[in-house]
């Protein structure tokens, strides 16, 4: 199994939204009416051909195994927290979850970041999510003890817990 990770091109915008509503679908379904987590996956399928095309100073970051994109990280500079970058997504295809391909990713993510001169890294994901939370202690984030509330668009907030890094 080899793991390989790469900043993603406007070439690979179907395969990170590919990435992205297989793991939203997967993670958060019961977070969600129907009708309205329906159009977030159409909507997560569809949205990185413009994130890709972009030039606003963020990154994709794409991890394959054997050739198969499995996992992206999307990552730029804070707006909460100057001098700070936010992850501000982390998604991983069902098919790799428990491989490595994320542990393979957030090495190269944190690599990436910290080659670029930034200290610090936070990110937020939703408080009832105890596999992202595993996930982020164990690539050595710690919560903030920060909670918001977010909408999604659905008019009804979900609370969100910050986790942190010092690089």
């Amino acid at each position: 199994m080899t793991f390989t990770t790469s900043p993603a091109s406007p070439a690979d915008a179907d395969a990170v939204g590919e990435i992205h509503a297989e793991s939203w679908r997967a993670a958060n379904a019961s977070f969600f009416a129907p009708p309205f987590f329906a159009e977030a996956l159409r909507h997560r399928r569809t949205k990185w051909h413009g994130v890709l095309a972009a030039e606003d100073g963020n990154t994709v970051m794409l991890a394959a195994r054997d050739g198969r994109p499995l996992a992206f990280s999307y990552y730029g500079p804070s707006s909460s927290r100057p001098g700070s970058v936010e992850i501000f997504g982390f998604y991983g295809h069902p098919d790799g979850w428990g491989g490595g391909i994320a542990q393979a990713l957030m090495t190269a993510t944190l690599d990436g970041i910290r080659s670029a001169g930034s200290g610090h890294v936070h990110l937020w994901t939703l408080r009832d999510t105890p596999q992202s939370h595993r996930f982020y202690a164990k690539s050595g984030f710690t919560r903030s003890g920060t909670v918001r509330t977010y909408d999604y668009g659905d008019g009804n907030p979900l609370h969100q817990v910050e986790y942190e890094l010092t690089l």
